[in-house]
């Protein structure tokens, strides 16, 4: 899970709007970020870290042009070293910068491929760099001196035949146009935007609020858009839809005050919590006090307590200078963030009932740090809600959150978990409780394969274990 974006503009410089959408992103990804503009030259800044990190006054005056293209990094596979960040080049045909949001499955395969048969030669273990050369293998095959929209979009579907997976892309192309597409799958998200003469492309329409822009809606799955230099925009659908939005994105990842297929964040959160308070009764538990844990759990815990009449607490207090604690590397960073991330609040903690609200409960090992440190502060009672269902399968698209025999809920029961963790009870939301909350009114056919492990794509066990090896590698690579 990535943050990308893509701004084009008829008259002004984009490198400073670039940066500040991927500071709207950060939330995405905290292992690297980059930007790309173009003004008759490619300039290219990127690096490990958070945006602020990589980018200052000095390296932000040299992206000059008025198109570009940025990511803020959240590492599926390889190393996560520098050579993985993103935008990725080649100069051969046209020249194309590329970023992408997703995961490719057939990765390794495609890279044989590209250097076996192709004689490319991928420098890094990012896949977004297999998707740049097969596109760019796609256009090569063309063997026009310039190309032409139809050029660029027969590549687009040149990449959804080769390219497994899911992932949305935005290429900045050696001519000052900008191209964005979306696979078929649709499972990541893509959104479109314009103020005046200006259009950008975003994960999020976070990103559009924050520039000023005007949200244009989403890019459809298998739909490819082209921005020419001069501002003409050119939409085809490439393949046939068969969209399956990802759920986690309304469950954890996206920011609240985004809106991802029509359906508000915020909203959907809420009413996963009414959805929770419904569960909570049935268990027959009583608190004293509703404390959510920041910041994820907060619009869920308001919905629960205003369905139940319960007290609600700002019983944690986060502190906003460390990172999120999901999409950290590795399970020792992780655990030890909770106790640098949250401080509970004694006074009103101590000799109450006290029910916690979370988003999701992945290896167990943060929600039983989270309630040893609450306990600290002396409440008679720790229950734990939570507002996502069981997770119990690997995310292939483009999400590292555990893999096969590392998700607590796989092999046990809810009581089981419930001592695991330390919690004197534990409620978890229903899967069709949490499907139906989050679409709303809506009729949506979501992926939730990490909840229910029904894939949208073909899965066998061969890809899960490979994946777990990658995933394996790549974290012994980021301890050493």
């Amino acid at each position: 899970m990535c943050g990308i974006v893509g701004i084009i503009s008829q008259d002004r410089d984009v490198g400073y709007d670039l940066y500040e959408a991927l500071l709207t992103l950060q939330h995405r990804g905290q292992d690297a970020a980059g930007i790309a503009t173009y003004d008759g030259i490619l300039h290219l800044k990127k690096g490990i870290g958070l945006v602020q990190r990589v980018f200052n006054r000095k390296n932000l005056s040299r992206l000059r042009g008025t198109v570009g293209i940025g990511q803020t990094r959240y590492p599926t596979i390889g190393r996560g070293s520098p050579e993985d960040s993103q935008p990725f080049y080649v100069n051969y045909p046209y020249g194309v910068a590329m970023v992408h949001n997703g995961n490719v499955i057939n990765f390794l395969a495609l890279k044989e491929e590209l250097q076996r048969v192709h004689r490319r030669k991928l420098n890094s273990t990012s896949d977004v760099e297999a998707i740049l050369n097969v596109f760019a293998d796609e256009l090569v095959h063309k063997g026009s001196s310039v190309f032409s929209l139809d050029d660029l979009f027969d590549a687009v579907g040149g990449v959804f035949r080769r390219v497994q997976g899911t992932y949305s892309v935005v290429a900045m192309l050696g001519d000052g146009s900008l191209l964005a597409f979306r696979d078929p799958l649709g499972i990541r998200p893509l959104v479109m935007g314009r103020k005046d003469a200006v259009t950008a492309f975003a994960s999020e329409t976070v990103t559009f609020d924050f520039l000023g822009f005007e949200s244009l809606g989403d890019v459809v799955p298998g739909e490819a858009v082209h921005v020419s230099a001069d501002g003409k925009e050119t939409r085809r659908q490439i393949a046939e839809p068969d969209h399956h939005p990802c759920i986690f994105e309304w469950v954890y990842f996206a920011r609240p005050d985004s809106v991802i297929e029509g359906i508000g964040v915020l909203e959907a959160r809420r009413r996963l919590g009414e959805a929770l308070a419904r569960r909570c009764r049935e268990a027959g538990i009583e608190p004293e006090v509703v404390v959510p844990v920041p910041d994820t759990g907060r619009p869920a815990a308001l919905a629960l307590t205003e369905a139940t009449g319960w007290r609600l607490s700002e019983g944690l207090i986060r502190n906003r200078y460390i990172q999120r604690t999901f999409i950290m590397p590795t399970q020792d960073k992780r655990r030890s963030s909770v106790r640098q991330k949250f401080n509970p609040v004694r006074s009103e903690l101590a000799g109450k009932k006290l029910l916690l609200v979370d988003d999701t409960i992945v290896r167990g090992n943060t929600s039983l740090e989270l309630i040893k440190l609450v306990r600290q502060s002396g409440p008679s009672q720790v229950y734990y809600a939570v507002y996502g269902s069981p997770l119990r399968s690997p995310c292939i698209y483009g999400i590292d959150m555990a893999t096969r025999d590392e998700f607590i809920a796989k092999d046990h029961s809810e009581e089981e978990i419930e001592r695991k963790i330390g919690a004197d009870r534990l409620i978890y939301q229903r899967y069709e409780d949490m499907v139906e909350a989050v679409a709303g009114e809506r009729k949506m056919k979501f992926c939730t394969a990490c909840f229910s492990g029904k894939y949208p794509t073909p899965v066998t066990d061969a890809d899960l274990d490979q994946i777990a090896a990658e995933r394996s590698a790549a974290r012994s690579h980021k301890k050493k």
